[in-house]
């Protein structure tokens, strides 16, 4: 588990781990569900070149911590397939991956985008497969089902600045995790910097909100390298330059613009440094190199469990990704839950009002205490909200 030092109840054998094999490339893909409550668990599919069952094990334990600190009536689990999702065939490997796991796609598990898969990408598998969308597990319990793949496809497809509010609210929440760190330190907000490595749907959304809140967005990585302005970079004209996979047309960008080594990111004098790529970003041999004043981990295990214990100790707190990326996870299950609705303005007030007072707690006792972030993070995951104590529960799932 990515932690420094930190324990909690979830720190336990996963529920279950399958592994498959494609029976046309010879790729393998996982599954792994930590925690089931009330028979259900959610966790979105990656798809990854060198993916292994190891890291989707991590990223089920984390699913699980994150549905319990945001108190969703769900377990945890997680989907990876170990293929490169440039490759013309992965359409078809995601296809046949989620064929094999339909039995639990059928009625347990609820998967959604992540690394290399794209909202739409898996929801157009899932309607191929005869499944509708990609929650389709807990939409078939709900009293309505229509009625719920209604008000779940309109949230997913409403138009707010920067995209749409299903690929961007979980960036929405990053960016929320971010102003509520400048906030437990009374930063000026157009006075605070941020680096972001990691230029995606999570990373582009996170860039995009900080931007229109007046931060300095001073750096973002893609797979070419780094983009550095210490003025600042204009971000919507930047996301406009990106391709399919998240990279920025390097021959049409400000010559203003400084094109660094893609790892610079990482030793860029920032405030805050968002990793918002792969799993493992920050480890013990880079995490010298972190010029930051604090880390908000918007991809998932971002930071190994030994480079956040070398972070605190050199005095820089990290804000878990359990918490800091949490808000697509939380979002869909409120619009499933019929707790907020397609309308984007009240999934951003309950996220905002939600991800700020975490985030402050976080950091209130880290300044007071030393407390660092995720400790306390695993504490708002106990005993009662914990998902392997309410999976004992025979709770009932209600969904209007």
């Amino acid at each position: 588990m990515s932690g420094a030092g930190a324990t909690s109840s979830h720190d336990h054998e996963p529920l279950m781990r399958l592994t498959w094999t494609d029976p046309v490339t010879g790729t393998r893909g996982y599954l792994v569900v930590h925690t089931l409550v009330s028979g259900l668990a959610t966790g979105g599919t990656r798809m990854r070149a060198g993916c292994t069952v190891t890291e989707v094990e991590d990223l089920a334990r984390g699913m699980a911590a994150k549905t319990a600190t945001f108190g969703l009536p769900v377990g945890g689990a997680k989907g990876g397939i170990d293929f490169d999702p440039k490759d013309p065939r992965a359409i078809g490997v995601l296809e046949r991956f989620c064929e094999a796991m339909r039995p639990w796609l059928d009625a347990h598990w609820v998967t959604a985008e992540d690394l290399g898969v794209p909202q739409h990408l898996i929801d157009d598998v899932f309607a191929r497969l005869g499944l509708q969308q990609s929650y389709h597990a807990a939409i078939t319990r709900s009293a309505d089902p229509e009625r719920t793949l209604r008000r779940v496809r309109a949230g997913l497809t409403a138009a707010v600045p920067g995209g749409l509010l299903g690929d961007v609210i979980g960036g929405y929440g990053v960016a929320q995790a971010c102003l509520g760190a400048g906030e437990a330190w009374d930063w000026p907000v157009a006075e605070t910097t941020v680096a972001i490595q990691g230029i995606g749907t999570m990373g582009g959304a996170a860039a995009w909100y900080l931007h229109e809140a007046g931060m300095r967005v001073v750096a973002v990585a893609d797979a070419a390298g780094t983009l550095h302005r210490a003025e600042g970079l204009d971000i919507p004209v930047l996301l406009e330059l990106r391709d399919a996979f998240g990279e920025i047309d390097r021959s049409r960008v400000s010559p203003d613009v400084q094109l660094l080594p893609r790892d610079a990111v990482i030793s860029t004098p920032a405030d805050i440094l968002v990793p918002a790529a792969i799993s493992y970003a920050i480890t013990a041999d880079n995490m010298f190199d972190v010029a930051a004043k604090v880390v908000v981990e918007a991809a998932n295990s971002a930071t190994t469990p030994e480079a956040e214990a070398m972070l605190v100790a050199r005095g820089i707190p990290v804000i878990p990704d359990f918490v800091a990326n949490a808000g697509a996870a939380a979002w869909a299950w409120w619009l499933l839950l019929g707790q907020v609705g397609a309308d984007p303005v009240e999934g951003f007030l309950r996220l905002r009002t939600e991800m700020r007072a975490k985030v402050a707690l976080l950091l209130h006792q880290w300044n007071v205490a030393g407390v660092p972030p995720r400790w306390t993070g695993l504490e708002l995951a106990r005993p009662d909200r914990d998902a392997s104590a309410r999976a004992e529960k025979p709770a009932q799932l209600i969904i209007p």
